[in-house]
């Protein structure tokens, strides 16, 4: 057997064993452990078994192949997993970037597969990092091992990127940056580096990185495509499981019988009775390092005679226990200086021989622990295995523990690292110690400075622990409550808002755990629970501060849109009521007084009285610069009641600033909102690959922050596609869910989905049921608006047109209040669907010529649509083909199937055969090949198209190398004609 660093040991494939005398004795050239006092027989043989060929590194810079006669040794009963790191290694050579996880119980052989990965590897830059449990809190601890040796490469960075690393690694001062835009920035730092040569990153124990460097990883992970990259993690099963999700998985089972008896062989001190040695196999249940520790807590008439009793323990937990007995067994100094290094996460050796001068020990001390194979003292310290830190660490005696941590905070330098020394301080200190609980809040403020809110919580979490003063501890922990769940960790803050309630708050502090406490209901989805609690609070915040007070205000205006028809007694109309009767923000009110206070006299008093108020609002808003004054919030909420007053070149603008504010900021949780903003627009627009493209980002973040994705965005896609089977899968699929944690406007998007798709199938009666219930909250000005017109269309189509009338109403008091090209158009459209012969001519030309004054290709065409429809059933054939021959080119370009179809099964009663596409359209390209094509037409080069889209730019090149080979062109230039600006497509022909 061979020892390889920190991972524990290899084992080789070898001959089998024989059994002679009733016992088997150990063959003397199967693999032993190295380095340990007392170990018998010689040496291991390094060539392997099955090839005959000594272990080497592949040839520098090549990929290995099977056919390499210098590699380095299979392991026992690890062929096919060797087999598959050897072809994931040969894809990343060529281009074609994989990542994988390795999944196994402790002890396993994850960390010897790392090694076994590493010996393949010469000529690639290789990049590492070790998870430590001690070291979760420590944000981006995890991400700064891994880009560590690449940071000569930091200056080739965009700007925003470089600023973003350098910040959290602390190099620089700066804003704390999204976990977005540190992620792009990896990313973008590994694809340089693997420009110029093959670049692996190696992660053991991924289980353990810290948060905030586990949530970048898999970013990164997720987002590799045509990269020379491999990324391998090792992870224990049923850990790390929320960010580590959704990746590759390569199992690491236990062994077979046969392998685990010939690996307990090779490392029993002497002879062993057959009983004993199926009982060892059968404990181990396969485990290596089990096999290789168990067997040292036998005694040799144990191993003779099998009178050793069985344990019941698991498998990890007999290891940890033999570690905790082999431990046991050393000097008093030596367990000291083995406790010193296992607190100490970094491994710093220097550190380590500070520590045991204060603590009074010779670092000689720790020769013992060597010899005995525990840990080793080379660069850096470094255990056999994950296990002995830990057994080594909790069997200690929590004074020993306290001891420890003290001298390291003493030889830690509090210049250099502040952070590390309050830390060990914290953990040295027995009870409350009001100057270390000041010191970990001084800490949590650095933290948070960096981007790394949740080592803020862990700092304020520990600070609030050792404060003495009932009241100064409430307050820590309600801001470790906060940065909880700025950090995510929602049901932390939840458990640390309850602590901060059981101390002696003031009131406004009551009043934040309220507000806490709501947004927690808003993130968590729990929509009704959001706006009583988020209502109250800004009542109680008034007289404390009125720009707090607003903000509050504002967030349960959002809450009870997203609660919609199902908030219960605290919905848009009683938020709407307090909100008009609450005082501004300032004298004179601001911007963003004046647009909360015209959103909520639009919901309170109608569109009558509240359009023209939300209009100039949003005129005041658009003329002011960003600033804080004007955060996300405010934008989503701008854009939001942009689209209420049919306002489509502010919603166009607002939608379009929300995701690039998102994007540029890095605030990832935010930018599945910004997208189903822009969406909205893009379906209007007729721009269905975009809204295709939005659709699968926000599915890429969701994946990347661990939330749950939502199918709305899919379904309402889907049904302007005329998709009714995908429609159906995700209804059934969410429907139930949606209306238990009270989301409204999910109800009401079904429904208004449901319209479109029935209107665009001829089904009317279906149509008109689902538009009916779409639109009978009128407080929800969005999907309640827009089914109006899908209300219409389809009680005119059933011949009911008495069912209309409600709808109609409401929208000819929308085009009144609003007046713009938008809802004038759909006004008009509508109108026709049920006015008299002599009027309705003049209502589709007039819904036309309306309609076309906006960029809304959908509405437009579909204005074309019935117009045709109607010359046709008025027995004017050649006029109706002019209309339909419009529609149906228009709605085949935009790729709405089953209007479109509608349109050539009424071209057809005209007499005339529909036109056909050619092939080669831009339907062959995928969303995102769409969306990068569309951005390189624009003059964007491949780093900015990389940074917007969060590729790297060698992922770019090789969508747009696909782009140009599915549209027949060449060059960039060439997009433009490909790809025209308004969306119609080349190619089609009559």
């Amino acid at each position: 057997m061979r020892r390889t660093g920190r991972a524990g040991w290899r084992w080789l494939g070898q001959e089998s064993p024989w059994r002679a005398g009733g016992c088997i004795a150990p063959g003397s050239t199967l693999a032993r452990p190295l380095g340990l006092r007392g170990s018998q027989g010689p040496a291991p043989d390094i060539r392997s078994a099955d090839t005959g060929c000594e272990r080497s590194l592949i040839v520098q810079g090549r990929p290995p192949t099977s056919q390499d006669c210098r590699q380095p040794p299979k392991l026992l009963g690890r062929r096919s997993e060797c087999e598959a790191l050897d072809r994931l290694l040969a894809d990343a050579f060529a281009g074609r970037s994989r990542v994988t996880v390795l999944r196994g119980d402790a002890g396993v052989g994850k960390s010897a597969l790392l090694d076994y990965l590493s010996g393949r590897v010469a000529g690639w830059h290789v990049a590492r990092a070790v998870g430590v449990e001690s070291e979760m809190e420590l944000a981006y601890a995890g991400l700064h091992q891994l880009c560590a040796p690449m940071l000569d490469h930091l200056d080739r960075l965009p700007v925003p990127q470089r600023d973003a690393l350098a910040t959290v690694f602390g190099r620089s001062a700066g804003a704390a940056p999204g976990q977005f835009l540190v992620g792009l920035a990896a990313l973008t730092l590994f694809a340089e580096v693997a420009d110029e040569q093959p670049l692996v990153c190696i992660v053991d124990d991924a289980q353990w990185l810290d948060r905030a460097s586990a949530q970048v990883l898999g970013f990164v992970a997720r987002r590799l495509l045509a990269e020379r990259i491999a990324v391998v993690c090792a992870a224990r099963t049923g850990a790390g499981v929320d960010v580590l999700a959704d990746l590759p998985v390569l199992p690491v089972p236990p062994l077979g019988d046969s392998d685990a008896r010939a690996l307990l062989l090779a490392n029993v001190p002497g002879p062993i009775d057959v009983a004993v040695c199926d009982q060892i196999v059968a404990e181990s249940h396969g485990n290596p390092l089990a096999l290789l520790e168990l067997p040292r807590t036998w005694n040799v008439a144990g191993f003779a005679g099998g009178f050793g009793v069985p344990s019941s323990h698991p498998v990890a937990g007999k290891i940890e226990q033999s570690y905790v007995r082999r431990l046991q067994l050393l000097p008093p100094d030596t367990q000291l200086l083995v406790l010193t290094a296992a607190a100490e996460p970094l491994g710093d050796r220097v550190l380590l021989h500070r520590a045991a001068g204060t603590l009074g020990i010779d670092i000689a001390a720790v020769g013992p622990a060597q010899d005995g194979g525990l840990l080793a003292l080379g660069g850096r310290v470094e255990f056999a295995h994950p296990l002995v830190r830990s057994a080594a660490y909790r069997s200690a005696a929590a004074d020993d523990r306290h001891r420890v941590h003290r001298a390291l905070a003493d030889a830690t330098v509090a210049e250099t690292d502040p952070d590390r020394r309050a830390w060990h301080r914290a953990r040295a200190t027995p009870g409350p110690d009001e100057e270390v609980a000041a010191e970990l809040e001084g800490s949590a403020g650095r933290a948070q400075a960096r981007g790394g809110v949740a080592a803020a919580a862990a700092f304020l979490q520990r600070s609030a622990e050792l404060t003495v003063d009932p009241a100064r501890r409430a307050e820590r922990a309600l801001a470790a409550a906060e940065a909880s769940y700025l950090a995510g960790s929602e049901e932390d803050a939840l458990r640390l808002v309850g602590v901060a309630e059981r101390g002696p708050l003031s009131e406004f502090h009551r009043v934040r755990a309220d507000v806490l406490r709501g947004r927690v209901a808003m993130v968590q989805r729990r929509a009704s629970d959001a706006p009583p609690l988020l209502l109250s609070a800004a009542r109680r915040l008034e007289r404390f501060d009125r720009r707090v007070a607003r903000d509050t205000y504002r967030d349960a205006f959002i809450a009870a849109i997203y609660a919609g028809r199902l908030a219960g007694d605290t919905g848009l109309p009683e938020v709407a009521a307090s909100i008009s009767s609450a005082q501004p923000s300032a004298d004179p009110p601001s911007v963003t007084d004046e647009l909360l206070d015209a959103a909520a006299l639009l919901v309170d008093a109608g569109y009558a009285a509240g359009a023209s108020a939300v209009q100039g609002a949003l005129r005041a808003f658009r003329a002011t610069p960003m600033s804080r004054e004007l955060d996300l919030h405010w934008l989503f909420l701008a854009g939001r009641v942009s689209a209420w007053v049919w306002d489509y070149e502010t919603w166009d603008v607002l939608s379009s600033r929300m995701l690039e504010r998102v994007r540029h900021a890095g605030v990832l949780a935010l930018l599945p909102f910004a997208a189903a903003g822009r969406i909205g627009w893009e379906l209007f627009a007729g721009d269905l690959a975009a809204v295709s493209a939005h659709v699968e980002e926000q599915d890429t973040v969701q994946e990347a922050i661990g939330g749950d994705s939502s199918p709305g965005s899919r379904i309402v896609l889907a049904a302007h596609r005329g998709h009714e089977a995908e429609v159906a899968q995700l209804d059934e699929a969410t429907t139930r869910d949606a209306v238990a944690r009270g989301d409204g406007p999910w109800v009401a998007l079904l429904h208004w989905s449901t319209a479109v798709l029935c209107n665009g199938l001829g089904r009317y009666d279906e149509a008109l049921s689902a538009a009916q219930l779409a639109a009978a909250y009128p407080r929800d000005m969005h999907m309640s608006n827009w089914a109006l017109s899908e209300l219409v269309e389809s009680a005119a189509r059933c011949g009911r047109p008495e069912a209309a009338a409600d709808a109609l109403g409401r929208l000819a008091e929308m085009a009144s209040a609003c007046g713009t090209d938008w809802v004038l158009g759909v006004e008009a459209r509508a109108r026709a669907l049920v006015a008299d012969p002599a009027d309705a001519e003049e209502l589709h030309r007039q819904a036309i010529e309306r309609l076309g004054h906006t960029r809304f290709r959908t509405e437009l065409a579909r204005a074309h649509l019935l117009y045709g429809e109607w010359l046709r059933r008025e027995g004017r054939r050649v006029d109706a083909r002019q209309q339909l021959r419009t529609a149906h080119d228009m709605l085949i370009a935009i790729g709405m199937g089953a209007f479109a179809e509608r349109a050539r099964r009424e071209l057809l009663a005209t007499g005339e055969k529909a036109r056909k596409r050619s092939p080669g359209t831009r339907e062959e390209l995928t969303p995102q090949e769409e969306q990068i094509a569309r951005l390189a037409r624009d003059g964007l080069s491949n780093p900015e198209i990389g940074a917007q889209l969060f590729v790297s730019a060698r992922t770019v090149e090789w969508h747009l190398r696909n782009v140009f080979a599915k549209l027949g062109i060449t060059s960039r230039r060439q997009l433009q004609a490909a790809l025209p600006e308004d969306g119609r497509l080349a190619g089609i022909r009559t």
